[in-house]
């Protein structure tokens, strides 16, 4: 196998289910193995983490309803510490905890009942973003500079002008390259979100747009960098240097 890490892995991609109703994982890992994935199965979020000291997947589908932790501390320590896809599949269907695993940094979001074969869709997309994000940074540089900020787009890791550093989610990551590698132009919401296809309504974005203004803006209220162009998109006023 190679070991260019722009290329996407070859043979089937991987993908572990947590789900704590031992007949949604069986229908959700026999509909993926049908279309050429390799699935794991596991019920609790200590089965989950064992399977993680094992291998790493290309994608975790989380259920928020464990009987071992909550959901989202789940999603939130896969954005956190590993460098794979985060799906929520839950019986949950409120808005304000689906913005919150968009938060968290979740790739998508779909609630039971579901169609199976968009499940397979949403996975199969989740998938290409990660593949673009692994390969979209220049050829020249994974480091980038603006106004005393460095963003590391081999690592996800951003760094203050005062030293101060977070490790970004794969969704804030995705979003702050497509910026940096676009800057003083502006991106709509379907540019932004990768190839997702984006209804009116999809709060992924701005939700990600808030979580990056927390980090970068002094006063996130009144934004001077990641700007809000009404009617049009967002636009990052700065001047980038890729060292």
């Amino acid at each position: 196998m190679s070991s260019d890490k722009s290329q996407p892995p070859e043979g089937p991609r991987c993908i572990y289910v947590l789900d704590d109703d031992p007949d949604i994982c069986r229908l959700v890992s026999g509909t993926l193995r049908e279309f050429g994935f390799e699935t794991a199965e596991c019920h609790t979020a200590a089965a989950l983490r064992r399977l993680l000291l094992v291998r790493v997947p290309d994608l975790c589908i989380v259920d928020l309803g464990l009987p071992d932790a909550d959901g989202m501390d789940v999603v939130r320590e896969l954005q956190a510490r590993y460098a794979c896809g985060v799906m929520v599949l839950t019986g949950r269907g409120y808005l304000s905890d689906r913005v919150m695993g968009l938060e968290l940094g979740a790739d998508d979001y779909m609630v039971k009942p579901f169609e199976p074969r968009e499940l397979v869709a949403r996975a199969r997309s989740i998938l290409r973003r990660h593949d673009k994000n692994s390969s979209a940074a220049p050829a020249r540089s994974q480091l980038a500079e603006f106004g005393g900020w460095r963003f590391h787009a081999d690592s996800n890791r951003l760094s203050s002008p005062s030293g101060q550093e977070w490790t970004l989610s794969a969704g804030e990551s995705r979003m702050l390259l497509q910026f940096l590698q676009s800057p003083n132009r502006i991106l709509d919401r379907e540019q932004l979100c990768g190839d997702r296809d984006l209804s009116p309504l999809d709060r992924g974005v701005d939700v990600r747009v808030s979580r990056l203004r927390r980090k970068l803006e002094s006063d996130p209220q009144h934004p001077k960098t990641i700007r809000t162009v009404y009617g049009a998109g967002y636009l990052f006023a700065a001047e980038v240097r890729w060292l």
